[in-house]
C-alpha cells in the first residue's frame, strides 16, 4: 500500500500540466512547512518554492522521489496521521526505513555503495530490488510472524539491513524459522559475527555481508543509489 501511495504522489506530480502546483497540494495535505521539508532533504526553503511555483524548470524524477520520500518521512515523526488516512500503516516498531528501487541493483554495487563485505561463502550474484533498515532487538520483540511482512515491502528480492547486532544469531534464525527470506542480509557495525548466523546464511544461500557504517549513514548512502 505505501508503494501504491508513493506512485500515486509521484504520477499526479509528473502528469500534471503544472507539477509545482502538485507538489505544494501534496505538501499542505501533509500539513508540512517549506522550511521543515527543506531541513530534511538538507536543501532551502528557496528551492522548495522555486519548484511549487514554477520559477525553476520541472523537477526530475530523482527529486520528485526525495520530496515525496521526505513527506512521507516527516509524517511517521508526526505521528503517521496522514499515512493512515490514506490507508498507509505506519512502520512498525524496529523498521528504521526502506526502499524499493526504480530498477535493480546488483548486490555487489549494493555492497560497494555501504562498504560492505561478504562473510560467508555465498555467491554474491544476484539483484537487489529493495532495502529494509531494522534495530534488529526492537525488531524481533516487536514484529512477530504474521506482521514479518511488512519487512519485505513490495519484494523479497530485497537486502535486510539489521543494526545493534551483536553476533549476528537472532536475526538469522528468524530468517530461517521464516517461510520469506530476503536475497542479503547486512550486519551494520555489528560486534562479533557468530559462526551460527554464517552457518545459516550459507544454508539458506543468503549472502551475509558486514559493514562498519552504522545504520544512519547506512540509510544516506543507500538513498544515493
Amino acid at each position: 500500500m505505501e508503494v501504491e501511495i508513493r506512485e500515486k504522489i509521484a504520477g499526479e506530480v509528473v502528469l500534471s500540466p503544472h507539477p509545482g502546483r502538485t507538489l505544494r497540494k501534496w505538501r499542505e495535505d501533509f500539513g508540512i512547512s517549506q522550511r521543515d521539508l527543506a531541513k530534511h532533504l538538507e536543501t532551502v526553503p528557496s528551492v522548495i518554492s522555486d519548484y511549487e511555483a514554477e520559477r525553476r524548470a520541472s523537477p526530475g524524477a530523482g527529486f520528485i522521489r526525495r520530496y515525496v520520500d521526505g513527506l512521507l518521512a516527516l509524517d511517521d515523526r508526526n505521528g503517521g496521521q496522514v499515512r493512515q488516512r490514506l490507508g498507509v500503516p505506519p512502520h512498525s516498531d524496529g523498521i528504521l526505513g526502506m526502499r524499493e528501487f526504480a530498477v535493480a541493483i546488483p548486490l555487489r554495487a549494493l555492497a560497494d555503495q555501504i562498504a560492505a563485505k561478504s562473510v560467508s561463502h555465498v555467491d554474491l550474484h544476484r539483484d537487489i530490488h529493495g532495502f529494509t533498515v531494522l534495530d534488529a532487538p526492537r525488531a524481533i520483540l516487536s514484529i512477530d510472524a504474521s506482521r514479518f511482512v511488512e519487512v519485505y515491502g513490495w519484494t523479497t528480492q530485497r537486502a535486510l539491513i539489521f543494526s545493534n547486532v551483536k553476533y549476528g544469531r537472532s536475526p538469522m534464525v528468524a530468517i530461517r524459522a521464516h517461510p520469506l527470506k530476503p536475497a542479503a542480509v547486512v550486519f551494520a557495525a555489528p560486534g562479533r559475527v557468530d559462526a551460527l548466523a554464517v552457518r545459516l546464511s550459507e544454508v539458506e544461500n543468503i549472502p551475509l555481508l558486514t559493514t562498519a557504517l552504522a545504520a544512519p549513514a547506512v540509510l544516506e548512502r543507500l538513498e544515493e543509489l
